[in-house]
């Protein structure tokens, strides 16, 4: 199997276009997520594709290739103060391309949003060689069908995209977290729910149950609380947290470090591990965390909740709940059920599959083994 690195957008249409089965990816930092890609004549990545295209600190938007790092975009932009607060896990070496196709995102979505609410254009490369732009560098662009919503999560199974223009967010002037340790679950649910019912609006509300918590060398039920603001709205945030571990500055960085790269240190731990992603009603996430006797961290304000295995063959035992097996050893996926409802809209999704890859030759199973 060849293995094609295009430098140019013009050069990743080209190779697209050669007729053959293709795996697609840019650093492939995420082997281990979603399904395994069926062998291919050739691999293509996009990591040579790592310009910064166009830059407008004024008008909060940037357009950046495929291939640039996430942690190198974070990089140029905060230097104005200014983010993509999408928080994706593998953050050093993963690309902006891999972030947006795999539709990751962390702590931070709760305020901010995912992938979605902060693309605003995209140039991708089609299997005919085409070049198709959709958006545009423009925040509120509403002429005609966005198309790169489409792509967010399709893990390159429909185009290789090859630029993403972002709109940018202001780094807040004060940042500061404060961590709740709690004696149990329904003590944490009451704290989760006090916070959810006032009037702050935090960046992140996540609860680790004590076997997660371990692993970031802390103790029983935790939830971390991540504000920002003005000094006036961080103080009232330590008022109204009182008795809270309050972090600041590189000690917060770290802590969220943690959270954010959770997965990576978990899965270089158990090579054999598998994480599941639960989504639920915020009211239905004690019950879920309840039944756990592994590690889980969750997104406690969204009722998204990961879930440790470390061993792959323990991954199925999440049925009853909406659940999908994200990561788990590539030579073992096609042992495991990773998708098990994937809802009614799958048929739109096949069709959509069918219209841009009709051959069905680009990352072949990648989408959880279905697509």
């Amino acid at each position: 199997m060849s293995s094609l690195y295009p430098t140019s957008a013009a050069e990743l249409a080209e190779a697209m276009a050669a007729g053959q089965s293709i795996t697609l990816g840019g650093r492939f930092t995420k082997e281990k997520m979603a399904g395994p890609v069926a062998a291919s004549d050739v691999t293509i990545s996009t990591a040579r594709l790592n310009r910064v295209l166009q830059y407008d600190p004024r008008d909060l938007t940037i357009s950046v290739e495929a291939g640039i790092p996430f942690a190198e975009l974070i990089r140029v932009t905060a230097a104005d103060g200014l983010m993509v607060p999408l928080d994706p896990s593998f953050f050093e070496l993963a690309t902006v391309g891999g972030v947006v196709a795999a539709n990751v995102s962390g702590p931070r979505r709760r305020l901010y949003g995912a992938a979605r609410d902060l693309v605003i254009g995209m140039k991708f490369a089609t299997l005919e060689g085409k070049l198709v732009q959709s958006g545009g560098m423009v925040v509120k662009n509403v002429a005609g069908l966005d198309m790169a919503k489409l792509m967010i999560g399709s893990f390159g199974t429909l185009v290789a995209i090859a630029v993403v223009n972002f709109k940018l967010v202001p780094i807040p002037p004060c940042s500061r977290s404060f961590l709740l340790r709690c004696p149990s679950l329904a003590a944490a649910m009451a704290a989760r729910d006090s916070i959810l019912q006032g009037v702050l609006q935090p960046a992140a509300i996540d609860l680790l149950n004590p076997q997660a918590a371990a692993r970031l060398k802390r103790e029983g039920y935790l939830l971390a609380v991540q504000a920002g603001g003005s000094p006036a709205v961080i103080e009232r945030y330590a008022r109204e947290l009182a008795g809270a571990e309050a972090l600041a500055g590189r000690e917060e960085e770290e802590f969220w470090r943690g959270v954010r790269e959770f997965t990576p240190a978990f899965l270089a731990e158990f090579p054999a591990g598998a994480v599941v992603r639960v989504s639920t009603k915020i009211s239905q996430l004690a019950a879920v965390m309840e039944a756990l006797e592994v590690p889980a961290v969750a997104r406690a304000g969204s009722g998204v909740l990961y879930v440790y295995f470390s061993e792959w063959q323990a991954a199925g035992a999440l049925r009853g709940w909406k659940a999908v097996i994200e990561f788990a050893p590539p030579e073992h996926k096609g042992e495991l059920d990773l998708w098990p409802s994937p809802g009614s809209d799958f048929e739109i999704m096949e069709r959509v599959k069918r219209m841009f890859d009709p051959q069905h030759l680009l990352n072949r199973g990648r989408l959880y083994g279905r697509i």
